[in-house]
């Protein structure tokens, strides 16, 4: 055989094992991540390990946190996505209320593919398996993520589906939406911005940003929108997500007056 053909075999191979772990994505996940042990060891790593780590690469602050007091439920988190340190960012950002009861949906074709791996990152990041190969998350690919929500667990979603390299928001999709619909939750937009620079695509290990003389930490953000009530038509919902993505970020960003009149006129 060919090298050519090889490669080829190879990649063919690889794909048909991404669409089977996708597809099996609900039996993927591993409940024991959150249970009562697992989450202290999750709190524990958190404020010995990560943050620590995070401090060394990023000087970080968040805004519009107070939008977070009022939260009584559960709801689901949706942020834009540019590097794998967004999740551990995000996480450190959230007070511990919220934190120690939000799983975070992981792509099953990717961090689901070792079993190490997988049980790895669900207990460090509370991850649940999701298939990111489309946008409508339909109600037998979410068992999972259903019995989540009624058991009054939050989820953090990544709605582009993957990490941008495009250097600003991807496309929304509108799983997030039709999972809020569906269980009557609010979805609280989050933008992230500067983790691309600190860890990109392709990089597996965080860097400082390079000085003059010496290093410095990049500078990161995080802010939290205002709490958007699900409503029937979830493309309105996305289109306030998406709005809030591409503005700067704040709970009065641009855009964001204008869609709270769209959304009150929806409902």
């Amino acid at each position: 055989m060919s090298l050519f053909r090889r490669k080829r075999s190879l990649k063919d191979r690889a794909i048909r094992r991404g669409r089977k772990l996708r597809a099996a994505a609900p039996q993927l996940d591993i409940p024991w991540a959150r249970s009562r042990a697992a989450g202290a060891v999750r709190e524990n790593f958190l404020r010995f390990v990560l943050r620590p780590a995070m401090n060394v690469y990023t000087r970080r602050r968040s805004k519009g946190r107070d939008v977070l007091r009022r939260i009584k439920g559960p709801v689901i988190l949706v942020a834009n996505h540019a590097s794998h340190i967004d999740t551990p960012v995000i996480l450190a950002a959230l007070p511990r209320r919220l934190r120690k009861r939000t799983a975070v949906a992981a792509a099953a074709d990717y961090f689901y593919r070792n079993r190490a791996v997988a049980w790895a990152v669900s207990l460090i990041f509370n991850t649940v398996p999701i298939d990111r190969g489309g946008g409508g998350l339909g109600k037998q690919a979410t068992d999972h993520l259903d019995r989540l929500l009624d058991q009054g667990w939050n989820l953090l979603l990544y709605p582009e589906g993957t990490r941008s390299r495009s250097g600003g928001p991807g496309r929304v999709r509108r799983g997030a939406a039709v999972l809020a619909r569906r269980h009557k939750v609010p979805v609280v937009p989050i933008r992230v911005s500067g983790t691309s620079a600190v860890m990109p695509p392709g990089r597996f290990w965080p860097k400082r940003l390079h000085g003059k003389i010496m290093s410095k930490r990049h500078n990161v953000e995080v802010s939290f929108g205002e709490p958007i009530k699900p409503v029937e038509d979830p493309a309105a919902v996305i289109e306030h997500v998406q709005r809030f993505f591409d503005s700067d970020g704040g709970p009065n960003g641009a855009g964001t007056a204008k869609l709270r009149e769209k959304l009150t006129l929806t409902r």
